[in-house]
């Protein structure tokens, strides 16, 4: 069971009598599924529908406490927390930001974490990711087997994009990041912040750029943040990477273009190609038969 403690990783908790009711109408995903022993993933948007930042959720038991645990990105924790606090208004709820005192650990293999691991919770983007848990921050060093690395190298092999370091948070809309693909939106439920735009670029097609996995031919993966272009035209950006592989924000109507007049693209000066499509994308690909009939609609 090699395990990693995610250190880039704070903790929030939602708590109080409209703690359901109160994040059902800010996030992204629908909290009707999200019930103890099955978290959900989601994100909070701004009204123009770009990402402030995404987060698991997980429900906890009445013997637990009760309320929510978010499992968000500590950079913007504090900025979750300010916003979370301005939409709070008169709901019964109670919000703390348990980072100092908390630690978020993950399976860097898929596998299951111990049972009394702390919060243990499957992560519900992809099976494959295996689980993660929130426990105490004393004595999580006797969980942690593995680097950070591994885990990441295992996201990537997967086709898993990770905020901050495979898209912007604050200029980046969900489809880009794949939360569409991942089940990280509801175009079901009732409204939330940002949701106009998001339906809107659902049912128009309108996603042109996603982050996309891509292999480098040399086996060696340009720097994070490397511009990716093509014929000396952008493309967009390269983000992590590991073992040749990498993810990258790439719009994909421009690649197209570039693949089918048979130029090569590059990320920081290295030839790179699209990875075959992980099985949890559904939208086409430059080269295939439907992309060019029907990318408006899938995309």
């Amino acid at each position: 069971m090699p395990a990693t403690r995610l250190i880039d990783r704070g903790v929030i908790r939602v708590s109080g009598d409209d703690a359901r009711d109160f994040l059902q109408n800010l996030v992204t995903n629908d909290l009707d599924p999200v019930v103890p022993g099955q978290a959900g993933y989601g994100a909070l948007l701004t009204p123009q529908g770009k990402m402030i930042c995404d987060f698991f959720i997980l429900a906890l038991s009445p013997e637990d406490g009760g309320g929510f645990l978010l499992d968000t990105p500590l950079l913007q924790t504090a900025d979750l927390m300010k916003r979370l606090k301005l939409y709070k208004l008169r709901a019964k709820v109670a919000l703390e930001d348990l980072t100092a005192t908390s630690a978020v650990i993950a399976s860097v293999d898929g596998a299951a974490l111990p049972e009394d691991a702390g919060f243990v919770y499957d992560d519900p983007r992809l099976p494959a990711l295996g689980q993660r848990a929130i426990t105490d921050a004393a004595g999580v060093e006797t969980l942690v087997t593995a680097e950070p690395e591994a885990y990441h190298a295992h996201r990537i092999a997967l086709g898993i994009p990770a905020g901050g370091r495979d898209f912007a948070y604050g200029d980046t809309f969900p489809h880009e990041a794949l939360l569409d693909q991942l089940g990280g939106v509801s175009f079901k439920k009732g409204c939330y912040i940002g949701q106009e735009v998001v339906s809107r670029m659902q049912h128009r097609g309108t996603t042109r750029t996603r982050v996309v996995p891509v292999v480098f031919d040399e086996g060696i993966a340009t720097e994070t943040g490397a511009e990716a272009t093509a014929g000396g035209k952008p493309l967009g950006t390269i983000g992590s990477s590991a073992n040749g592989r990498a993810l990258a924000t790439l719009r994909l109507d421009r690649l197209a273009d570039a693949l089918a007049a048979g130029t090569t693209p590059l990320g920081g000066g290295l030839a790179f190609h699209l990875a075959e499509k992980p099985g949890f994308i559904h939208f086409p690909f430059p080269g295939e038969p439907n992309f060019g009939a029907t990318a408006g609609a899938a995309l």
